[in-house]
């Protein structure tokens, strides 16, 4: 996919692009491509941008270590604001507060808008943060048998060295 120039949406049809996804993005691992669109609207002072988009990945179950699929299917929107980038002071102070109203998404007016980026960035937050291939799965089954009959060969000799020592 392509960066797309954030003046040129000015001229472009109702002030909107839409940037049709069949592909697979990098450092994504997924079965099939990456199907859907990114929309983004210039609105002024911020950019509109939604998508809606599907996806199969293979994930592994935290509980048992086993692979399954999961469908990916998102239909994000999000707000980026459009303001010069605020140049940052050199402070002897090692930390710096950042105010609540700071942390929003911003790109330079002049700038570029990366759609591929901001497809698998939305994609990777709508990963299972637990991953569990059944809600009933019971994990890695776990014998439960004596301990001391499951001696490690490799410690064979000492055991045998451990007999012949008077008590």
């Amino acid at each position: 996919m392509d960066a797309i120039y954030i003046p040129s949406l000015t001229n472009a049809p109702d002030r909107t692009e839409v940037v049709p996804v069949n592909d697979f993005l990098a450092d994504l691992q997924t079965l099939m491509p990456v199907r859907g669109d990114v929309r983004v609207t210039h609105q002024g002072n911020y950019l509109e941008v939604s998508a809606s988009a599907i996806a199969i990945v293979t994930l592994t179950c935290n509980r048992c270590l086993q692979q399954y699929n999961y469908r990916l299917k998102i239909k994000p929107s999000e707000l980026i604001w459009l303001e010069e980038p605020q140049a940052v002071l050199p402070s002897s102070d090692l930390e710096i507060e950042t105010p609540l109203e700071e942390l929003v998404e911003s790109l330079p007016p002049n700038g570029y808008f990366k759609p591929d980026i901001w497809l698998y960035e939305q994609l990777c937050l709508a990963l299972p943060s637990k991953q569990l291939c059944d809600e009933n799965c019971e994990g890695i089954p776990v014998s439960q048998s004596n301990p001391e009959s499951h001696i490690d060969s490799r410690w064979a000799a000492l055991d045998a060295l451990k007999g012949k020592l008077p008590q």
